[in-house]
Formats: structure tokens, sequence, C-alpha cells
């Protein structure tokens, strides 16, 4: 049985720059939920993995990329839960695994590669429909956990907060755990900071996810803090990230969080808060992920 940390920590911070903008900063420790289902990733797969039970499938399908917390997360839910796994990868094998896809492997997951042009069609109905009749025992889960149950486990890390934010932050691939907050926010501005490049159409999957009317003018995108696009980092980045940590001795990863906390403290600089506001940062865990982006960039990260 899994241990997990719920509800999850609800930690103010403290900061000379908050008390001279007068504002009130939490954020939510989700990363502390599980070492290796943290965050938006056990969220999103609780009522998947609920589902699969239910509907007496013994495996679950997902897809992901080669440094996907997701995939990670998904391999040890199932095995926890009595399920295989099978993990749909984006690219070319590789001889020698990266951290993400060994721990993933460690955990029981069936590695399958697909190539670049062949993985854009996961979604297709057609493609779907094949990989049903390929495996008839598993459940398919969309990359990152983007289904209703996905959404649905989303909305309580709102409802695990006991006062009413005005300004809420989390970061955004898919855009399921927006649509998670923004369905259980009655009041405040939900600021959404994608950590891809481009508008790839995530505010309407957002709104549409969601499924709540007259939410549009609570959702604020924000797309100038991806850093050159998903897994992509600056030195910049990384700097923050351990002053960040200096600060609070509070981890980011690199690929979601740490996008989001920069551009929460630019805006910030801008003073988008007006004084006494309440804000929000939403940590979405996935801190296994920044040993694959060290190794891959070469960088070092001051808590590790």
């Amino acid at each position: 049985m899994l241990e997990l940390q719920l509800p999850s920590p609800l930690q103010q911070l403290q900061h000379s720059f908050f008390d001279e903008k007068q504002l009130q900063v939490w954020i939510k420790r989700d990363d502390l939920i599980h070492a290796g289902i943290s965050g938006n990733k056990w969220r999103k797969l609780e009522y998947s993995i609920l589902a699969a039970r239910e509907r007496g499938k013994r495996q679950v399908l997902t897809f992901g990329g080669a440094f996907s917390n997701h995939v990670v997360a998904t391999a040890i839910a199932c095995k926890a839960n009595g399920l295989s796994s099978i993990g749909m990868i984006r690219g070319e094998a590789h001889q020698s695994l990266n951290p993400t896809l060994r721990q993933a492997v460690e955990a029981g997951m069936q590695l399958k590669y697909l190539d670049r042009g062949f993985y854009k069609q996961k979604e297709s109905p057609s493609f779907l429909a094949q990989l049903k009749v390929r495996y008839p025992d598993a459940f398919i889960v969309p990359e990152g956990g983007a289904n209703a149950e996905g959404v649905k486990g989303c909305r309580k890390i709102i409802s695990e907060v006991p006062f009413q934010p005005d300004y809420v932050l989390c970061s955004a691939g898919t855009g399921t755990t927006a649509a998670g907050l923004l369905s259980e926010m009655e009041e405040g501005e939900l600021i959404v900071l994608p950590a891809i490049k481009g508008d790839l159409g995530l505010k309407q999957d957002i709104l549409t996810f969601s499924k709540k009317a007259n939410v549009t003018s609570k959702l604020k995108m924000v797309h100038d803090f991806h850093f050159g696009g998903y897994a992509k980092v600056k030195a910049e980045l990384v700097t923050f990230v351990n002053r960040f940590y200096a600060d609070f001795q509070i981890p980011l990863d690199l690929i979601y969080t740490a996008k989001m906390a920069y551009g929460f403290w630019e805006l910030l600089k801008q003073d988008y808060f007006p004084p006494n506001s309440k804000v929000l940062l939403i940590h979405t865990g996935g801190l296994q992920g920044n040993k694959g982006m060290m190794q891959r960039y070469k960088i070092n990260l001051d808590y590790t």
C-alpha cells in the first residue's frame, strides 16, 4: 500500500519582498505527497487507478516522453495497486536508460517506443482502437493523465485549502491540473504559466476540461516563461531554483514548478498583485525529473 501525505502541506512563505509588496504568499506542497508519485501526478492518477480496478482491468497503459514524471508515477502507482503497466514512450530506444525510464522499469513498467511521427497519433480514435484490441486488459490513460479522472483528482487541491486565495498560480503541460483548479475555484483568478512553447489551444483545453460555465474571466494565461519550450532550461532558471531553495528550503522541478515560480516572481516585480492579496502557488511535484535534467544539461542544483 502507498503511504501518502494527504492533505498535502500548505506552507506560508516569508520574504522581505512579500512584506514590501504587502502580500501573503502560500505554496501547496504537493511535492510531499509521495516520493515517486508526487504532486499532480498522484492527483491525476488516483481515479484512473480506481477506474481500472472497478472495470476489472489488470494493466494501465499510458504515454509520455523519455523524461516524463507521469510515466514514472504510473509505474509506481500500478505496482502498489497490483496492476501491471505499459509505457508508450516517444522516441527511439536507447541502450542506456536515463534515470526517469530506469525508475519506471524498476517499478515493473514495460516500455514500448514509438517514433515521433507515430506518437502524434496517440489521441486518434483509430490508433486507440488498435491499442484496445492489442491490450484488452489495459485501462488507457492519456499522456500526463489528461482525462476526466485526472481533472476530478486535481479538484481536491483547492478543496484542501482552508482560505480563499485571490490568486492561484500553476504550471501547465496538458492543462489537466489547471482545469481541476478552475472547476473548484469559487472566487479569485487562476494564473496558468505553460511549460510548453506556444498557445497550442491550451486555454480552450482547460476551459473544456473544467466543464464549468462562465469561468473564462477567471483564467489568465501567461506564456512568457517556458524558457524555450518543454524540458528546456537556461542558466537563469537554474540560478533562480538555487536561490529559491536558499530562501525557502523548497526544491523546485526544472520542467514545471520552477518556471511557474520564476513567472510569479516576475509578476511580483511588475506589481501585478494588489496589496493585501493572498497568493497561492501550486507545487506540482515531479522532483525525480531533475536527475535526468541534470544529466542531460550538465547542471547542478544546490538541494541535491
